[in-house]
């Protein structure tokens, strides 16, 4: 039998609980305490047995903290019950009434619940602070009736000062652990910011990765870190950035299809879910075949995923070999905003990337563009100067035949499939170092950098032609191609890229004059030609700002009752050195230069104020039309250009119309309509000039709110020698859209006859008079209105 020696005096007690009291002021931890009470304070109380339990978050369960008690000689003192239900046994009765309990004969109690040495008496008593349960102090004696009532008072005492004690331990604990965990967020949030920082500022990527380490290393254990882009497209995973062992090694390494597959990276990536596990955890994965070992055995790992559009998808990884370097919740929320930062720097070099390209590139053929051909060229030029050894550069200039009939009859994707067909067909025929670009449409140049001989080009050319002669299956159509081609070589660095473009360009469209499948190379001839235009480009702006321009009118009149319904204007330039120059030789140089836009405003002045000058004199009311570039129908601001001429000089409602081919009006069909609409207002009519040339406007005609219809001279000219069913067409379709015809170039009386016969309104041509000058034109009209009504009279 044990025996222990009994409380016996009040003094004791008081003795007991002011030392307990002194000596809770010097601990500072719980285990200290719970050690402290059950081995000191309880254990001089006279008791043999004693455990301290504790709730659990929830409050679901009493679990043991410590405890005292007698051990049999052979063994070491347990308790049995290291966890109890809440809702079990006497403890988990004193738990949720918060009351304490005392039973001198606990055999008698059907709450009780024996231990591996059962007693008799048992003395139970909260742990409470505030009203909140903190745990139990339980007691047992193997004798009945031990615990006395001063018993439960001086356990109760200790209870009492016990709660307080582990309430101050947890709040100060707590308030640690709330600094530790605010210094933490400031250092998380700091880092943050940097990496948003630098995420939105570094230009390179490289130097983003590098900035990107430096902040994740203070964060996380990242002695081993990689950043992986997986191509879905090519199937490839490419390392980006590459840290091992906390050095930094050479990335872009490309992992295998075949090796890919096999990878925890790549398990990351196709499940789309982040992993995080220790070394039992990612043997287990590779034990389920997820993936294979591939390298050293981490002992943590962390991969996160990241999607930075379609085609690119990634993933960054902590590796960690080292026993006392693992990974949290925490580290992988962490790594997780880092992803997310990542996937935006790499997305915007894409987006930045895709942009250059397009800037520099065709968009339908990937070919280099007009800026990217002369950039490369003026490069090349200035390196003429620093080689040792002579060499050439050549420009090719191609230009496809006949391409616009392919588009007109089989439709534009056709078209494009065709092109792309060509441009493949010629890469195979080019060196790798050549610069090939579209130009624009269905015309092409190649730029051969550092030729030692002109044979090398010419070996090119035939290698071309004969490959794009070849015919080509597309959407089941065999399409045959043939193009133009121009070739201009420089060998000094002092030659200009730009010079060299149009040299060529002045090459082919000799070789297009020639006929098809036609070569040329810039000679003599051919730079007078370019000397020329040149001089005739630089003239044009003085012309218009000297008045070197002036209008000739010819007239346009009914062919049934013979009456000048309206003139065209013609203009024609007062070379100060040349003459009278016709507009067949400066208005497709003006048209190349963009200089027409600048013309046309100016003859359409010229125009507007002849109109209002024959206002002003009381004249005889007629219209004018001025023939302008399809250029003007590209922009909106041509509608503001109009009005402002009405406006500038009050015109007549409906004086002032104009002219255009129909080629020019198909570019740009949906704002040329637009454009014609906010016209329509000031009454002017669009006359639809050379009409039956082109192919295109017969299938938009219905479309396009057009007045007159003018056909082109070259059908009107057969009208002598054989009948044209053509021209019955288009007054057959003008007839049916209510659309007046104009018959150009009447030169006889049988092409009149005929004309009229067919129904044809209106004409114009040097049967009844050459184009006049502005005086002699309105003479001419109010000649032929006076002889109107001399006849009228009669």
């Amino acid at each position: 039998m044990l025996s222990e020696k009994k409380l016996e005096s009040k003094t004791e007690q008081l003795s007991i609980i002011n030392q307990f009291s002194s000596s809770l002021l010097q601990i500072t931890h719980l285990d200290e305490l719970f050690d402290y009470v059950t081995s000191q304070v309880v254990k001089r109380l006279g008791f043999v047995d004693c455990v301290i339990y504790l709730t659990d978050q929830n409050q679901n369960w009493l679990e043991a903290v410590a405890y005292m008690g007698v051990a049999q000689d052979t063994e070491r003192y347990e308790v049995l019950q290291q966890k109890i239900p809440i809702e079990a046994g006497i403890t988990g009765h004193v738990a949720r009434t918060k009351k304490p309990f005392i039973s001198g004969n606990v055999s008698q109690e059907p709450m009780y619940i024996a231990d591996s040495r059962p007693a008799l008496s048992e003395l139970c008593v909260p742990l409470v602070y505030k009203e909140h349960l903190i745990g139990v102090i339980d007691c047992e004696h193997p004798e009945k009736d031990y615990f006395s009532a001063n018993h439960l008072q001086i356990l109760s005492t200790v209870a009492h000062l016990l709660s307080a004690k582990i309430h101050q331990v947890r709040t100060v604990d707590h308030l640690t652990a709330t600094v530790s965990q605010l210094n933490d967020a400031q250092l998380i949030e700091k880092c943050i910011l940097k990496i948003a920082n630098i995420t939105y500022h570094s230009r390179e990527l490289d130097t983003f990765y590098d900035e990107l380490y430096q902040i994740v290393y203070t964060l996380l254990p990242a002695e081993n870190f990689f950043i992986g882009i997986y191509d879905t497209k090519q199937d490839m995973l490419e390392i980006e950035y590459l840290i091992e062992g906390g050095i930094k090694c050479p990335a872009q390494q490309k992992v295998s299809k075949s090796q890919l597959k096999q990878t925890a990276s790549y398990y990351v990536i196709r499940t789309q879910s982040a992993l995080l596990c220790n070394r039992e955890q990612f043997q287990s994965h590779i034990n389920q075949g997820d993936f294979n070992m591939v390298g050293r055995s981490p002992h943590a790992w962390l991969g996160v995923p990241f999607v930075v559009n379609d085609q690119y998808q990634g993933v960054i990884v902590l590796q960690s070999y080292e026993e006392e370097d693992t990974f949290s919740s925490q580290h992988y929320s962490i790594l997780t905003y880092i992803s997310r930062q990542i996937s935006m720097a790499i997305d915007r070099r894409l987006a930045k990337q895709a942009l250059e390209h397009r800037a520099l590139h065709d968009e339908l053929t990937g070919l280099a563009n007009r800026y990217l051909l002369i950039e490369r060229m003026k490069h090349a030029i200035l390196s003429l100067g620093r080689s040792q050894t002579s060499k050439l550069h050549c420009l090719i200039y191609l230009d496809l035949d006949r391409f616009k009939s392919i588009n007109d009859s089989l439709g534009h994707e056709v078209g494009d499939k065709f092109l792309i067909a060509i441009v493949e067909a010629i890469q195979t025929c080019i060196r790798k170092t050549d610069t090939f670009a579209r130009l624009g449409g269905d015309e092409f140049a190649i730029f051969m950098e550092n030729i030692n001989h002109e044979v090398e080009v010419a070996q090119a050319l035939s290698r071309i032609t004969e490959a794009i002669a070849k015919p080509f299956v597309i959407d089941t159509h065999i399409l045959q191609a043939s193009s133009s081609i121009g070739v201009a070589f420089t060998e000094k660095d002092s030659d200009n890229a730009i010079t060299l473009l149009q040299q060529s360009d002045a090459a082919m469209y000799e070789a297009k004059s020639a006929g098809r499948s036609q070569i040329r190379y810039f000679n003599n001839a051919m730079r007078s030609k370019l000397k020329h235009q040149a001089d005739i480009e630089n003239d044009l702006q003085h012309g218009i700002q000297n008045g070197e321009f002036e209008l000739f009118f010819q007239p346009i009149f009914t062919l049934n009752a013979p009456k000048v319904v309206s003139f065209e204007s013609l203009v024609r330039w007062h070379h100060p050195k040349n003459g009278l120059v016709a507009p067949d030789q400066f208005i497709p140089i003006a048209e190349n230069t963009g200089q027409i836009i600048e013309l046309d405003l100016h003859i359409l002045d010229l125009a507007a104020k002849q109109l209002a000058k024959w206002q002003q004199q009381n004249l005889p009311s007629v219209k004018v039309t001025v023939n302008v570039s399809s250029r003007h129908f590209a922009s909106l601001e041509f509608i503001d250009h109009i009005r402002a001429f009405y406006d500038k000089y009050d015109l007549q409602h409906g004086s002032l119309c104009l002219e255009i081919t129909e080629s020019g009006l198909i570019e740009n069909l949906g704002l040329a309509t637009k454009i014609i609409e906010g016209i329509t207002p000031l009454g002017v009519q669009l006359y639809l000039d050379d009409f039956g040339t082109g192919y295109s406007a017969l299938g938009y005609l219905h479309q396009l709110p057009i007045h007159v219809l003018k056909i082109d001279k070259s059908f009107v000219d057969q009208l002598t020698t054989k009948d044209t069913p053509l021209i019955d067409a288009i007054l057959s379709l003008a007839k049916s859209l209510q659309l007046e015809v104009v018959a150009e170039g009447i030169e006889t009386p049988k092409q009149w006859a005929l004309l009229k016969r067919k129904g044809c309104q209106l004409g114009q041509g040097y049967l009844v008079s050459k184009p006049m000058p502005n005086e002699q034109a309105m003479s001419f009209l109010v000649a032929q209105n006076a002889k109107d009504g001399s006849s009228t009279a009669e």
